[in-house]
């Protein structure tokens, strides 16, 4: 709501490169800036359910635009694959730019899931009578403008924008561009939709056009970090060194964030068996999101008996284990129980080190660490999370 501030999010890594000087796409964002500006004002103004008829239009529209979608995506996909290839992205990049059917269907339900929240918009959050007569509301109401800075996932984009939406706030975008062509694929259907299932730029209320925008220039972020007259908020995700950037080069407010790492803990008195699928699914389901696990924690009176098959599922899947002297301990020199074939043996099976703990790899590869309870694995989060 319309609080200025900075607090700390959930992040993932960019590989977008920003300059402040003046570039060619100065002139064209301003334009874009200011048409955002004049739609905030009247999306400020739409009803709940303007706001949510918007929402379900753009998830049908999604979900009848998957061909088109899937069709850009596999432009960027040929495209990354060959700077993979090359040494020139990382795997875990090119696996966050990937959409296929499965994440246009959770694309779809995560925006008809933001339609069904309750409206944020113009609830009372606190109210005291300063005297006789005279009462003092604090009434909760859309930020403006919403400049957003992301990397590769080209979900992100529809997160955003259903998140703006449903707030009432407008949105300048800027992804990656190795997301470039679903980018636009995905902002065409978002707009689109949107302006068609509201009352578009006519009257007060409903969904204007120009409540979103695209930026498609590396040199527009540099303009956008300028532009205080008409952004309202920053949000970068990405990198904290990205994060620091833009909150360095910029006079206008920054949701930023610092680094995290996402930590499972089995505990003594845990259902062993479920533990065992979540600390798989947490890692190997989708290891290139931010909030996959990165380290494991288990108590030691358990360890003995959960670690030794936990481990050898992991190295089993692929996934390179870096432990504890501790972990370590409950496999001899020669690897037995370290798993076979996808897991190549005790090359997938590693000291971890003082960095490791503090790692964060969006990859295959987990640091495994036996504690002494919940209050040292509370310690450990406290110091590396």
């Amino acid at each position: 709501m319309k609080k200025k501030c900075r607090e700390k999010m959930a992040h993932e890594d960019t590989n977008t490169n920003l300059g402040v000087g003046v570039g060619v796409g100065g002139e064209g964002i301003i334009k874009k800036a200011r048409r955002a500006k004049t739609a905030a004002i009247k999306l400020a103004n739409a009803t709940a359910d303007e706001k949510n008829e918007a929402l379900l239009g753009i998830a049908d529209s999604i979900e009848k635009n998957r061909d088109r979608i899937l069709a850009a995506n596999k432009k960027d996909l040929e495209v990354a694959t060959g700077l993979t290839e090359a040494g020139k992205m990382s795997k875990a990049l090119l696996d966050r730019l990937k959409l296929d059917d499965a994440k246009i269907d959770e694309i779809v339900r995560s925006v008809r899931d933001v339609a069904r929240l309750e409206d944020p918009v113009g609830k009372t959050l606190s109210a005291i009578e300063l005297d006789e007569g005279l009462e003092l509301f604090q009434v909760s109401c859309p930020i403006g403008v919403i400049g957003a800075v992301f990397e590769s996932r080209p979900d992100v984009l529809v997160q955003i924008s259903s998140l703006c939406l449903k707030t009432g706030n407008a949105v300048l975008l800027k992804g990656g561009s190795e997301a470039r062509n679903s980018n636009e694929a995905l902002f065409e259907v978002v707009r689109e939709a949107s302006v068609s299932n509201g009352n578009g730029s006519e009257g007060v209320g409903g969904v204007p056009d120009g409540w979103v925008q695209l930026l498609e220039t590396r040199e527009e972020v540099g303009e956008m970090l300028k532009l205080s007259d008409y952004i309202d908020l920053l949000v970068p995700r990405g990198s904290e060194e990205f994060v620091k950037f833009i909150q360095n080069n910029t006079n206008i407010m920054v949701l930023g964030h610092s680094e995290g790492v996402c930590s499972v803990f089995v505990d003594r008195d845990a259902d062993l068996k479920m533990a065992e699928e979540v600390c798989y699914d947490s890692k190997v389901q989708y290891p290139a999101v931010c909030n996959a696990a990165e380290t494991l924690l288990v108590d030691s009176a358990v360890a003995s008996e959960f670690l030794p098959r936990m481990v050898e599922r992991f190295l089993e899947a692929g996934v390179e284990v870096r432990g504890c002297s501790r972990t370590l301990g409950f496999f001899d020199e020669e690897g037995e129980g370290e798993g076979d074939g996808k897991g190549d043996g005790k090359e997938k099976l590693k000291p971890a080190s003082e960095e490791d703990w503090r790692t964060e790899y969006n990859d295959l590869i987990i640091s495994v660490r036996v504690v002494d309870g919940v209050d040292e694995a509370v310690a450990h989060i406290n110091r590396y999370g």
